[in-house]
């Protein structure tokens, strides 16, 4: 102990020393932010959504991380390396990581947890992230045709974690920065069983652990005693709210109690005046978009589908609803993510906006609608102000633009439903997002293969799976990114999904808070955030 104390003393004197002179650090080292909603788990095999992974990020660790420009950078594994045919990749694990009960963290923990990401039983909704790696049996094992414990992930000692692939995949190891192959404790999941990640059971390898948890309230996180790098965390409390009305997040902001925070989207302007230099704005890795269920009626009809797709004007709400920067999309996939720089938009996207309308009116005459008989269908949305005001907007235009022959219900759900329904296929139209899980193209395009357990449209094409499956086996990046455009071209020809728009994110960030960064691809680390005294 006395070496760490001597080591923590260094790096705060150095530290010190970088400061502006009139900066001092904060005694307290409380950092206060809002996750937006409870999250439907802490446990990483149970999980699939953004708000669940600003705790699971905090909580545990997985082979490689992100820095602070959005590169890989060593976590739990401190060297990699790859044969020559892409095949096998091994991850020399650092000895020093332990869990946040004080026993060491090995390659044993990361084989038994994503052996219990594809197991059936554990049903993960994030289940065939291991087939997007290609890694062995992870397809046979999720169908149930063979036993988890025949998964391609190896411990060839305690601090040697071997991946065997089925075909090659040269950016593997950026997908071990995904959340979801987080390591987790097998000691304590088999004592507890399911309810080992409840708040009074948790033990985690992050920054942080978990020291209480209301639900709807509010989660306090304090700093990991055994966190490898403990030495260079600042903060000594995180505390977590749960606050999806983005008014109240924002008053508590105004009023000292919220250290950033969102904003209405009507207060822009006022935002931009009373404090612009607060406000940080940045680009993501994201795609809003409307999903269809195309299983059933009325969006089983093709035409009615691109009709509506065709109708959207999206230029009205980047422009005059959202007013953030945010870019309209035609496509899945972000023109800036990896391997997308093949991807074109559908031609009727350059056509003018009445010629768009006028050809989507004729597409749900065609398919039989019309002011005797017009398309009625439900728009689901999660809780929450700007998902609200986006339908609203959009019901709108296409009331305007179809001629009065579309009528929209909107309906909204709690996170926790909203999602059960999606997966459950009962919705007809539903709002989605989608965030990179790493920066490469086949992070979106993998969600709509056909056995893809993130999968909720209905949408099944051998044509897609065969795309996505030659762009793995590409030997050149053009040649991957010829097959991903021709994946987006199958995608918007069956008019699977109603793009909208490409996200930026917009926080309010008190000056005192230093440290945090806006990052595309999401992977916000509150091990790096320090608070100066205010």
């Amino acid at each position: 102990m006395k070496k760490f104390a001597f080591i923590l003393f260094l790096f705060n004197f150095y530290f010190c020393n970088f400061l502006q002179a009139e900066d001092k650090l904060d005694k307290e080292q409380v950092f206060t932010f809002n996750a937006g909603v409870a999250p439907q788990s802490l446990d990483p095999a149970k999980i699939d959504g953004s708000p669940e992974g600003i705790f699971i990020r905090n909580l545990f660790e997985t082979l490689l991380i992100s820095d602070k420009n959005d590169k890989p950078a060593p976590g739990v594994a401190l060297t990699w390396s790859h044969s020559d045919d892409y095949k096998t990749w091994t991850f020399n694990l650092r000895k020093d990581a332990k869990w946040s009960n004080g026993d060491k963290v090995t390659a044993n923990d990361f084989v038994f947890a994503w052996r219990r990401l594809v197991d059936p039983k554990t049903a993960s909704p994030y289940a065939s992230f291991l087939n997007y790696m290609k890694l062995k049996n992870s397809s046979a094992i999720i169908n149930g045709e063979m036993n988890p414990d025949q998964l391609g992930v190896e411990a060839k000692d305690d601090y040697t974690l071997i991946l065997h692939l089925e075909s090659p995949v040269p950016f593997a190891d950026l997908l071990t920065q995904f959340y979801v192959l987080s390591p987790v404790p097998k000691k304590v999941v088999e004592k507890f069983g399911d309810s080992w990640s409840e708040p009074k059971n948790i033990v985690g390898n992050g920054a942080f652990k978990l020291d209480s948890f209301v639900v709807n309230e509010e989660a306090v996180l304090s700093k990991n005693p055994y966190y490898w790098n403990i030495a260079k965390v600042m903060l000594n409390k995180v505390i977590l709210l749960q606050i999806q009305n983005d008014s109240v997040a924002y008053t508590r902001y105004r009023t000292g109690n919220l250290d950033i925070s969102q904003f209405p989207l009507e207060l822009l302007d006022k935002v931009k005046k009373e404090y612009s230099n607060e406000l940080k704005i940045g680009p993501q890795l994201c795609t809003y978009y409307y999903e269809l269920n195309i299983k059933n009626p009325p969006f089983n009809n093709n035409k009615v589908r691109q009709a509506l797709s065709m109708a959207l004007d999206r230029n009205i709400i980047t422009d005059q609803v959202l007013r953030q920067g945010q870019i309209p999309a035609f496509t899945f996939s972000p023109p800036v993510i990896n391997a997308a720089e093949l991807i074109t938009p559908p031609e009727w996207s350059k056509w003018d906006s009445s010629k768009r309308h006028q050809e989507a009116i004729k597409l749900l005459n065609e398919a039989g609608y019309n002011q005797n008989n017009p398309l009625n269908f439900t728009l689901l949305y999660n809780t929450n102000e700007n998902h609200k005001k986006l339908a609203i907007a959009a019901s709108s235009i296409w009331k305007k633009n179809l001629g009065g022959i579309v009528n929209v219900k909107l309906q909204n759900q709690e996170w926790k439903s909203f999602l059960s329904t999606r997966r459950l296929g009962q919705q007809q139209m539903a709002r989605a997002g989608w965030c990179s899980d790493y920066n490469e193209a086949s992070s979106f395009l993998n969600i709509f293969l056909s056995n893809s357990s993130n999968n909720t449209s209905g949408f099944k094409s051998e044509e897609y799976d065969k795309a996505i499956s030659l762009a793995y086996k590409a030997k050149t990046e053009k040649e991957r990114a010829q097959f991903y455009a021709e994946a987006e071209k199958i995608l918007y020809d069956n008019n699977v999904i109603i793009p909208i728009y490409f996200y930026t994110t917009s926080y309010l960030v008190k000056p005192y808070v230093k440290g945090f960064k806006i990052q595309p691809s999401q992977n916000n680390y509150f091990k790096d955030i320090y608070i100066l005294e205010h």
